[in-house]
């Protein structure tokens, strides 16, 4: 008897559901992470001024840390930013974005993740949170609480809002948020259990009710990366005195394009 024709799509349908699933489990940090390491001999080509610092975190794991300086030399000192980055490439990449921090008067200070650009170790969402503390850790050294500000972009922002949670500092500036990472895959791929499926969870919805510095965040809604609802979710969440910025047709990389951003930055970092 032939198998009727709704029962052989329904197999072929069940057989494509678990193939991709096991694909998406498999991979998950081949999509998350899109990291390019580097030689520790290797040295930075920035045309900006900088200080490069090694800190030996374990017998085997190097956390690696550029500072970037502020562009005139004669600007007041107003402080640090501490730069969680996103998941492209490494430092090398990011020092495109410097420029507003600098001009400000600030230092800029950007750690790689394990595995990206000369840092080294396991990479975990423990080891995330850890080189992190240990940035925060580093400034404190030279900085006051107050004069402290922790920025985080895409992949960093819940690692960045994690800091700010248990770290004090003035600001906490989020760009291009997400609400956790199993939700940016589940906007995607709804029909599986992404919270069980995927090891690194980071739930900034979690550490951001934590969160009693200032919080601003920038989102645009043309974003297809982190999909602007899913940010906006943490608008929700938000206490007294926070901002959500929009950025009308912004998308994940070219926010610092729009004079309503560019125009908020400087008032933050001045301020």
């Amino acid at each position: 008897m032939k198998t009727p024709r709704w029962k052989r799509w329904l197999k072929v349908s069940l057989i494509v559901y678990g193939l991709t699933g096991i694909l998406l489990y498999t991979f998950q940090e081949i999509i998350l992470f899109r990291n390019v390491s580097l030689e520790k001999q290797q040295d930075w080509a920035f045309k900006r001024p900088f200080r490069e610092v090694n800190l030996a975190y374990t017998e085997h794991s190097n956390i690696n840390i550029v500072q970037f300086l502020p562009t005139n030399v004669d600007s007041i000192r107003r402080g640090v930013v501490l730069y969680l980055h996103g998941n492209r490439k490494n430092i090398g990449w990011y020092e495109q974005y410097a420029e507003p921090f600098t001009s400000s008067g600030h230092e800029l200070w950007i750690v790689d993740y394990p595995g990206y650009g000369k840092s080294t170790g396991e990479r975990s969402e423990e080891n995330l949170y850890a080189y992190a503390d240990q940035l925060y850790k580093l400034a404190r050294v030279r900085f006051p609480e107050d004069s402290i500000i922790i920025y985080g972009k895409s992949l960093g922002t819940g690692i960045a809002t994690w800091l700010a949670a248990r770290r004090p500092c003035r600001k906490l500036i989020l760009e291009t948020p997400y609400y956790s990472l199993p939700s940016i895959i589940d906007s995607w791929a709804p029909i599986y259990p992404t919270e069980r499926m995927m090891r690194f969870k980071i739930p900034t919805y979690e550490y951001i009710t934590q969160v009693k510095a200032p919080i601003t965040i920038f989102h645009g809604t043309g974003d297809w990366t982190v999909p602007y609802r899913n940010a906006y979710r943490l608008a929700q969440l938000l206490k007294t005195g926070d901002q959500f910025i929009t950025l009308d047709g912004g998308a994940h990389n070219d926010l610092y394009t729009f004079p309503l951003c560019r125009q908020a930055l400087d008032s933050l970092l001045k301020n």
